[in-house]
C-alpha cells in the first residue's frame, strides 16, 4: 500500500563497508593530522516555497481533475431529476398553420380524421397537462433523485481519493528528504574520513588497506546520495500529481505533529466504516435508485390519464370556418398489447437492481477487509517506531565501542565500516519507520471514511 524507496536494500547490496558516519571525532583528534573540505555534492533544485499538508489538500481540491469531473456528474444528475419532474408540470405549445388546397379536396388515404381541406391560415395554444400515470412518475422521479444522491457521494469518494494520493505523496516525500539529509550527511563524513585516512597513510600511521576501503566508502555513499537525489525528484513527480498540477514542482515540506498510537480495538473501526465511506453510500442510494425504477418499468402497463387544451384564432380561411376555436378533453391510455416490450424492459430493470444489490454486498466485504488490513498494518508501523529507535540506539553504542578500538589500534577498519554501515541503515530505518506510520495511519482513516 506504501511505496517505500529502495535505499535500503541498495546499502545492504551496494554498500558491504559503508561510511564512517562518527569516525571523524576519533580520527580528528589523533595529532598531525589536517581535515580537508568535504566536496559538495550535487543538489536538487531549490524548493518553490514552502508546503504544509494542509495546504497540499486544498491545492489538491481545488486543482485535481477528478474532483472536477465527478462535481460535473453530479450537475448532470440534479438535471436529470428536474428532467423527470417536468411531467408533473402543464406542456405548453404554440402553432401556426397554413394551407392552400384545390377546391372540394379531400385526404382519400393515410389517415383516420377529417378529410376535408380548408384554405385557412390559423394561430394557438395547444396545452397539455398528465393528469395521472398511477405512480409511474412519481417512482422515476424517487429514482432520479436517488441516483442524484449517489453522484453527490461520488462526489465525497473523489475527494477522498485525491486527499489520500496527496498524503501518500506527501509523507513519501518526507521519507525521501530525510534519506536525502542521511546520504548527504554520509558523503561529508566520508569525504573527510577519506582525507584523513591518506594523511594517516602518509605518516605511516595506517596501510594502503585502510585508504582504500575510506575510498570505496566515499564513491558508496556518493553512490547512495545520488540514489536518494532521484528517489526525492521521483516523490515530488508523485506529489505534483497527487496536487493535480500539469508539472513536476519541488516544496520544502513541513513536518507534521507526531502521530497517535493508532486504535486497539477494530469493530468500532468497521462499524464506522459501514455508515461513513462514500462508496457504500452510494452504492446504496444507487440500490434505491434501480429499485424505484424497477418499479416505473412495471407501472407501464398501467393506464395515463392525461387533460388537453387548445385556443387559437383563423384571421383568414374559408366561410365554413369560425373566427375563433377552442376546445378541451381528455384522453385515456390502457396499454394491451407490445410484443412483451413492457415485460422485457421491467425483467431489465429488475435485474439490473438485483445486480447492484450484489454489487453492494461484494463492496462491503471488500471494504471490511481492507479496514482490517490498514488497521493491522498501522499496529505493525506504531511497533516498528520503538524498534527502529531501539535499533538506532544500539547501532550508536555499537559506533562508539567501534571507534575507540579502532583509535587504539585493537581493530582493523573493516570493523569500523561494518558499524557505520549499521548506523546508517538504523538512520534510514528510523526515518522510514516514522512517515510509513503516518502514511499507514492516513490509510486507516481513508479506509473508515474519516478522510474526506
Amino acid at each position: 500500500m506504501i511505496r517505500r524507496p529502495a535505499l535500503t536494500l541498495a546499502i545492504i547490496a551496494l554498500v558491504p563497508r559503508l561510511c564512517f558516519a562518527q569516525a571523524p571525532t576519533a580520527i580528528h583528534a589523533m595529532p598531525g593530522i589536517r581535515a580537508a573540505e568535504p566536496q559538495s555534492a550535487a543538489s536538487p533544485s531549490a524548493p518553490d516555497s514552502d508546503l504544509t499538508l494542509q495546504d497540499a489538500e486544498k491545492m489538491a481540491i481545488a486543482n485535481h481533475p477528478r474532483v472536477q469531473a465527478s462535481a460535473y456528474l453530479a450537475a448532470v444528475a440534479k438535471a436529470q431529476v428536474t428532467e423527470a419532474k417536468s411531467d408533473y408540470y402543464p406542456h405548453a405549445f404554440g402553432s401556426a398553420t397554413g394551407v392552400i388546397a384545390e377546391n372540394n379536396s379531400r385526404i382519400a388515404a393515410g389517415a383516420l380524421n377529417n378529410p376535408i381541406i380548408y384554405d385557412r391560415f390559423a394561430d394557438g395554444i395547444t396545452v397539455d397537462q398528465l393528469v395521472t400515470d398511477f405512480g409511474r412518475t412519481h417512482q422515476l422521479v424517487k429514482s432520479a433523485k436517488l441516483h442524484s444522491q449517489a453522484q453527490d457521494e461520488n462526489v465525497v469518494t473523489s475527494r477522498a481519493d485525491v486527499l489520500f494520493a496527496v498524503e501518500t505523496a506527501y509523507y513519501n516525500a518526507l521519507k525521501a528528504q530525510a534519506v536525502l539529509q542521511v546520504a548527504e550527511q554520509t558523503v561529508k563524513t566520508r569525504q573527510l574520513v577519506s582525507d584523513q585516512v591518506t594523511a594517516l597513510e602518509q605518516n605511516k600511521l595506517r596501510s594502503g588497506l585502510d585508504v582504500t576501503f575510506a575510498n570505496v566508502d566515499l564513491a558508496q555513499a556518493e553512490l547512495l546520495l545520488v540514489q536518494a537525489q532521484n528517489e526525492l525528484q521521483a516523490s515530488f513527480a508523485e506529489l505534483s500529481d497527487a496536487l493535480g498540477l500539469p508539472d513536476q514542482r519541488t516544496f520544502h515540506l513541513i513536518e507534521q505533529p507526531p502521530p497517535n498510537a493508532p486504535p486497539d480495538d477494530f469493530a468500532p473501526l468497521l462499524a464506522q466504516a459501514m455508515k461513513d465511506r462514500p462508496e457504500i453510500v452510494s452504492q446504496h442510494l444507487d440500490l434505491g435508485a434501480a429499485q424505484s425504477y424497477a418499479t416505473a418499468e412495471r407501472d407501464l402497463w398501467l393506464p395515463t390519464i392525461s387533460a388537453t387544451g387548445v385556443a387559437g384564432l383563423t384571421p383568414f380561411r374559408e366561410d365554413a370556418l369560425a373566427p375563433r376555436y377552442a376546445a378541451g378533453g381528455f384522453n385515456v391510455n390502457i396499454p394491451i398489447f407490445n410484443g412483451r416490450q413492457f415485460n422485457a424492459l421491467h425483467a431489465e430493470a429488475k435485474a439490473q437492481a438485483g445486480a447492484q444489490e450484489q454489487n453492494l454486498r461484494d463492496l462491503e466485504n471488500g471494504i471490511a477487509r481492507e479496514v482490517r488490513q490498514a488497521w493491522l498494518n498501522a499496529q505493525s508501523g506504531y511497533q516498528r517506531l520503538a524498534l527502529t529507535q531501539q535499533l538506532l540506539d544500539q547501532a550508536n553504542q555499537s559506533l562508539d565501542l567501534a571507534q575507540q578500538r579502532y583509535k587504539l589500534g585493537l581493530s582493523s577498519i573493516i570493523e569500523l565500516s561494518q558499524a557505520q554501515l549499521n548506523q546508517t541503515q538504523a538512520e534510514i530505518a528510523q526515518a522510514s519507520a516514522k512517515y510509513d506510520y503516518e502514511a499507514e495511519l492516513s490509510a486507516l482513516n481513508f479506509q473508515i471514511g474519516a478522510l474526506q
